[in-house]
């Protein structure tokens, strides 16, 4: 059995909270200790005791569930609860483990724990089991499975995301992209391209080539990638 681990929980609608608590409480390694309404209550709670999850809302009076992670000098792991999708990006620059919309069904929580549970393991952020990418296509934030990644082009403010099954064009930048992939299975080989190392099928002088695309190796690139390649 999983070692208990505490848990607050902050935002500023009593019915959010009724949803949580009744979640937590059907997972025995969960202990809620705090029920916070605004991030001055947190941030007081959080000088005096140690946890280690925060359930976080963005949109709170005073002082937003954003603006608490980047006041913190140290935070508890952090899974954000809100009914706003447009800072699911920017939250994964403050080590957000996971990004729940609200209204929150229990299987969708229940994965978020597991993620949670799976990056208690104390390796190194680079290291951290990942399986998904969360992206925004044609207004709706959607998860795209990392097995299923071929590679991804930059197309201007977008990118277009090759999978095994289909081709998404996502709201996002190649550079905001590249922080979300794992680096020992992803990589950069163009200012243009992103590819799944495991997917490359050949190489050739200046290409590689997956699924019959051949995919230019930008010049800064080459030796890194042989290099990784290698190994």
């Amino acid at each position: 059995m999983k070692e208990t681990k505490k848990c607050i929980i902050v935002d500023d609608e009593p019915a959010a909270h009724y949803v949580l608590v009744n979640y937590i409480k059907q997972n025995p390694q969960l202990e809620l200790v705090f029920q916070g309404y605004n991030g001055i209550e947190a941030m007081n709670y959080l000088r005096e005791n140690t946890v280690d999850l925060m359930f976080l809302d963005i949109n709170m009076p005073e002082i937003s569930g954003m603006e608490l992670l980047k006041i913190l000098p140290a935070h508890p792991k952090t899974i954000l609860t809100t009914a706003y999708s447009e800072f699911a990006l920017e939250s994964y620059d403050y080590g957000v483990i996971d990004y729940l919309l609200k209204p929150i069904y229990f299987p969708r929580f229940l994965k978020a724990i597991d993620r949670f549970f799976g990056t208690e393991n104390n390796k190194p952020k680079t290291e951290e089991i990942i399986n998904s990418v969360s992206v925004k296509v044609d207004g709706y934030f959607i998860e795209i499975e990392l097995e299923q990644l071929l590679f991804a082009q930059s197309f201007g403010n977008y990118v277009k995301l090759h999978t095994t099954k289909r081709t998404y064009l996502a709201s996002i930048t190649t550079t905001e992209l590249e922080k979300c992939l794992p680096e020992k299975n992803f990589m950069r080989i163009h200012k243009s391209y992103i590819v799944a190392l495991d997917k490359i099928d050949s190489t050739e002088k200046d290409f590689v080539v997956i699924k019959n695309e051949r995919l230019p190796i930008g010049i800064t690139y080459k030796r890194e990638l042989t290099d990784r390649l290698k190994k």
